[in-house]
């Protein structure tokens, strides 16, 4: 059974658009009180009491015993209005509940048996699909909440609403099919691939020599040109010691022989 949350509310005399902003302007919420059988009753709430009820999140699933000039009606909030800069409620609607009237409800969900779960010991996850569920309750007796168990699903399994416990007289909404409420899905990991081999090219297309070897590199190089050139080519070869050239001596004796004819 849900906790009952009090709540103190004044009575509206006055209505309208110009009556409504006089009410904000005076700290304080305007509101309506609806259903049940009984006539509509307009009443203003404290603008910082309502704001911090709707701070929690929960305020359309809370039960509230409203108090209204001493006399205490209990409701629940279906319908707030937001200011659409600022986000505070600028309107409130409480739905008058009666004994024995059934109320229709978003109930969180839960889980146990995590434990116990072989997927979830081979690394699996659970996936919620529904963190809340429509069921219809019975204003007497609203559930905080429905638990689901866990503990014998494995990878790829599904936990369907069929599954759950509901209190008595508790039904989802949606019955024409078995939904599903959560799964456990494979883990999901991201395994970073090692580029090994072509770290290993790399390394030895962009080796830098040590110092030592780039002399050694240089000298073999130096040397090795004179080598191509011979094998390309036969050098000539050197002049024996007091003898020039054959070709010197042709050019030499050239003008010699001119000379004598003259």
């Amino acid at each position: 059974m849900r906790e009952t949350l009090e709540l103190k509310v004044e009575p509206r005399s006055k209505l309208g658009k110009g009556a409504a902003y006089q009410t904000r302007k005076s700290g304080l919420i305007p509101g309506i009180i609806y259903g049940g059988g009984g006539a509509p009753e307009p009443v203003q709430v404290d603008e910082r009491t309502l704001g911090k009820l709707h701070g929690t999140g929960a305020l359309m699933q809370t039960l509230v015993m409203l108090e209204l000039s001493g006399k205490k009606t209990r409701v629940l909030p279906r319908a707030v209005q937001l200011d659409p800069v600022t986000d505070r409620p600028v309107h409130i609607d409480f739905l008058r509940l009666t004994p024995g009237g059934r109320v229709t409800l978003d109930i969180p969900v839960r889980f146990r048996g995590q434990e116990n779960s072989p997927g979830l010991k081979r690394g699996g996850v659970v996936n919620i699909v529904r963190h809340e569920v429509a069921l219809l309750c019975p204003v007497d007796d609203i559930p905080e909440y429905i638990e689901g168990d866990i503990s014998e699903l494995d990878i790829g399994d599904s936990l369907h609403i069929s599954a759950f416990t509901l209190p008595p007289g508790v039904k989802p909404m949606i019955r024409e099919r078995d939904f599903t409420v959560a799964t456990v899905a494979p883990p999901t990991t991201f395994i970073e691939e090692t580029p090994v081999a072509a770290a290993a090219v790399e390394g030895e297309e962009g080796a830098v020599p040590v110092e030592g070897e780039e002399g050694a590199v240089a000298a073999a190089s130096g040397a090795a040109a004179p080598a191509a050139a011979a094998a390309g080519g036969k050098a000539p070869a050197a002049a024996a010691p007091g003898k020039a050239p054959a070709a010197a001596g042709k050019s030499a004796a050239g003008p010699g022989k001119g000379s004598e004819k003259k």
